[in-house]
C-alpha cells in the first residue's frame, strides 16, 4: 500500500461529491412530485388565469377596464371587505380566547382522555357544513332550543335575535373553525418538556407567570399556525354567512354569488374573485412576515 492510499481524502473532493448527491436528491424528489406539480397547475392556476382574463371582460365580451372600475368605486365592495374582515377577525378571535384553554386542558390530560375528548372535538368535521350550519339555525331562532332555554330560567322576558344577524353567522364559523385553531395549539402543547415547567415552577413562577413566560412562547408555533387557518379560511365562508346571516351580513362571497344569480355578470363577478384573492394573499404575506419577525425577535433573544 503506498503513501498515496493512506492520504485522507481532499475536502474540496467530499464537498463537491456531497453536492453531487444533494442534487440527485433533489431531482429525483422533484421528479416524484411533477404528477402533483402538473395537477395544481392544470385544475388550480388555470381557472384562476381564465377568471383574470374574465375580469377585463364586458357583458359583450370586449376587453375592458369597467368591471375593475366600478368594483373599486363602490361602496358595496368596501363594504363587502370590512364584513369579511370582520367576520375573519371575530372568528380568530372567539377562537383564540375559547380555543387556548381548551388546548391547554387536552395537553394537561392524561392521553387516554384526552384522546376521547379529540374525538368529541373532531366531530363536527365529520358532519357536512350545510347540517350543521342548519343545525344553529333551528338552535338560534327566536322560537328555538336556545331562546326558550334562556326564557325558561328568567335570563331573557323575550326572544334574543340570534339568528339573521352578525352574532348567528359568528356563532357558526366559530363552530366549524374551533377544532382546526385547537389541534395545531394542543399538537404545539404537547410537545412541551414538563422538565421546563417544573423548573419554572421551581424557581417561584406562579402558574399565570408560567403560561406566560414558559408554556406560550414554546407553543407559538402552533398557536401561529392555528390563527393563520382560521383567519385565511374564513376569507371565503359562504354557506355559514349565507345562512345564519339572512341577508344581513354580506362578505366577499355572497356578493360573488349574487352578481351571478342576479345580474349573470361574469365579469363583475371574476374582479370580486380576483379581489378576493388579492385579500387571503395579502393576509398570508403579512402573517408570514409577522412570523418572520418574531422569529427573529426570538432568536435574538435566545
Amino acid at each position: 500500500m503506498t503513501h498515496a492510499d493512506l492520504a485522507p481524502p481532499n475536502v474540496d473532493t467530499v464537498a463537491a461529491g456531497l453536492r453531487r448527491d444533494l442534487q440527485r436528491e433533489n431531482a429525483f424528489f422533484l421528479s416524484l412530485s411533477l404528477p402533483a406539480l402538473v395537477l395544481v397547475g392544470l385544475c388550480a392556476m388555470l381557472p384562476i388565469l381564465w377568471i383574470l382574463r374574465q375580469s377585463f371582460l364586458s357583458l359583450r365580451g370586449s376587453y375592458t377596464l369597467a368591471n375593475w372600475e366600478n368594483l373599486l368605486t363602490s361602496d358595496l365592495t368596501w363594504r363587502a371587505i370590512w364584513s369579511t374582515v370582520e367576520l375573519s377577525a371575530g372568528t380568530l378571535a372567539l377562537c383564540f380566547i375559547l380555543g387556548l384553554p381548551l388546548a391547554l386542558a387536552l395537553a394537561s390530560a392524561p392521553q387516554k382522555l384526552a384522546n376521547r375528548l379529540l374525538i368529541l372535538l373532531m366531530l363536527p368535521l365529520w358532519t357536512p357544513i350545510l347540517v350543521r350550519t342548519y343545525g344553529w339555525l333551528v338552535l338560534l331562532r327566536r322560537d328555538g332550543l336556545v331562546n326558550q332555554g334562556l326564557q325558561g330560567i328568567g335570563l331573557t322576558d323575550e326572544p334574543l335575535a340570534l339568528v339573521y344577524n352578525f352574532t348567528g353567522t359568528l356563532i357558526g364559523m366559530v363552530h366549524f373553525m374551533l377544532p382546526l385553531f385547537v389541534l395545531p395549539t394542543y399538537a404545539a402543547l404537547r410537545d412541551i418538556d414538563h422538565n421546563t415547567i417544573r423548573a419554572s415552577a421551581s424557581m417561584g413562577a406562579s402558574l399565570p407567570r408560567t403560561l406566560v413566560s414558559v408554556v406560550l412562547p414554546l407553543a407559538a408555533g402552533g398557536i401561529r399556525s392555528g390563527a393563520t387557518i382560521v383567519f385565511i379560511y374564513t376569507l371565503g365562508f359562504f354557506i355559514t354567512p349565507a345562512i345564519l346571516g339572512g341577508g344581513q351580513v354580506n362578505p366577499i362571497a355572497i356578493r360573488i354569488e349574487r352578481t351571478l344569480s342576479t345580474f349573470q355578470n361574469w365579469g363583475a363577478a371574476s374582479a370580486l374573485g380576483i379581489l378576493l384573492l388579492l385579500l387571503v394573499a395579502l393576509t398570508a404575506a403579512m402573517l408570514l412576515c409577522l412570523r418572520h419577525l418574531l422569529s427573529r425577535k426570538e432568536r435574538r433573544h435566545a
